[in-house]
């Protein structure tokens, strides 16, 4: 990296160091040699907030809206993220997984994602009885399920410092700032000078790939926004060594369509340890680890925003059986056991956390698909939920094409 130089104006300013940031340097660097790009990363690591603490898992387009942005980009975003890994020797595995239903209310939700798949074209998906659920799971008990062949497993962190390396070794002139928060940022009508917790920058156009802080970079920058980010923390579990013995590979539910995430799951990890997980609780601090983690800005954004208390009615017993799940292993093992009842105390152990951006509308409803904006020469990743580090490099492509005509970059 190197030194701090005023006199430097980029063409083109990238706001986050996460997966995101990381696959539209790289894709925009590709594409265009010449330009001059400029990497801003509050914290000491790359891919340290939801890239780093996410479950790892290369997503097969399984669960998302046909023709949907998510199904779009998840599926071709996956294809190239294999092909990346393989390239650069980044640590995965494409394992498969299999999606299990413990009960036959699950059985017409089980059959739509099945639907999904086929209309997403996620390869080799087929419908498997419980017969088949044992021969590839042996500890699992289930009725009926899906056996998803393309689902993998990743080093996600390892992957965005390959991008990031890439980018700098295909232009020198580009830079990589760890350690600079952004403060503020203004435009002349020319460039944009960006002020930071290290110093100052210029650069003709920005892009944010902000994450959890994606809607408080886009109010800066003047955007009517019609949604606000909430966190909510995942935790999870790890098998222990006699544990793992009963995990292969992935194992998730049947997700209740109700509620909006994927449910408690299964996920061996690249290291050949098994998490299972996430819960999901309102998190009183954005960038918040730890149960008892407390931000006060963070707190009276989310509570004094109506789309929460929206989203806490529609959903209150959900929440409710969350908070309780969080703060019990007795129940979370309960959860556990309804895929695999052999699984005792002795094979759990308290594990990590993760922090979820979810993108929320005054109605109290998640933003389901990915949303990016443009105004003048910045462009805006709002909303990139799961599953946006599998999608990453078709994301990045997108954005290529945005900054092509938005910031009148040479095709």
């Amino acid at each position: 990296m190197s030194t701090e130089n005023n006199e430097i104006l980029y063409d083109i300013a990238i706001v986050g160091g996460g997966i995101v940031g990381a696959a539209t340097a790289f894709k925009l660097q590709s594409k265009h040699p010449e330009l001059t790009i400029l990497i801003l990363e509050k914290e000491n690591l790359l891919a340290n907030h939801q890239t780093g603490n996410n479950s790892g898992v290369i997503h097969s387009g399984l669960y998302y809206k046909p023709g949907s942005a998510k199904a779009e980009t998840c599926v071709d975003g996956r294809k190239q993220l294999v092909k990346f890994a393989q390239d650069h020797n980044i640590k995965h595995d494409v394992c498969g997984k299999i999606v299990v239903a413990t009960d036959s209310s699950e059985l017409p939700f089980l059959e739509k994602i099945y639907e999904n798949g086929i209309a997403n074209n996620t390869e080799g998906i087929e419908k498997i009885d419980a017969k088949r659920i044992e021969e590839i799971e042996p500890f699992v008990r289930g009725i009926a399920g899906l056996w998803v062949p393309c689902t993998g497993i990743i080093d996600y962190r390892g992957a965005t410092a390959k991008m990031v390396e890439l980018t700098l070794g295909i232009q020198p002139k580009s830079n990589l700032r760890l350690n600079e928060e952004v403060l503020s940022f203004k435009d002349d009508g020319k460039k944009y000078k960006i002020k930071t917790s290290k110093g100052k920058h210029k650069a003709r156009n920005i892009i944010f790939c902000a994450g959890l802080q994606s809607d408080r970079m886009a109010k800066k920058d003047n955007i009517d926004l019609d949604m606000k980010i909430v966190g909510f923390r995942g935790d999870y579990y790890e098998l222990t060594e006699q544990g793992k013995k009963k995990v292969k590979n992935l194992i998730y539910p049947v997700p209740n369509p109700a509620f909006p995430f994927l449910g408690v799951h299964f996920t061996r990890m690249v290291d050949n340890e098994v998490e299972c997980g996430p819960n999901a609780v309102f998190t009183f601090k954005r960038e918040g680890y730890k149960k008892t983690d407390f931000d006060l800005k963070d707190s009276l954004d989310a509570l004094t925003y109506s789309g929460t208390w929206n989203l806490f009615r529609k959903h209150w017993k959900f929440a409710m059986n969350e908070y309780r799940r969080a703060f019990s292993k007795n129940l979370f093992l309960k959860t556990l056991q309804k895929l695999i009842p052999s699984l005792t105390m002795e094979d759990i152990k308290p594990g990590r956390s993760g922090v979820r951006a979810m993108a929320l509308g005054i109605d109290g409803n998640m933003i389901e698909d990915f949303k990016l904006e443009y105004r003048n020469r910045s462009i805006h990743v709002l909303n990139a939920p799961s599953p946006a580090a599998t999608a990453c490099l078709s994301i990045g492509d997108k954005i290529v094409v945005m900054a092509e005509k938005h910031f009148s970059l040479k095709d």
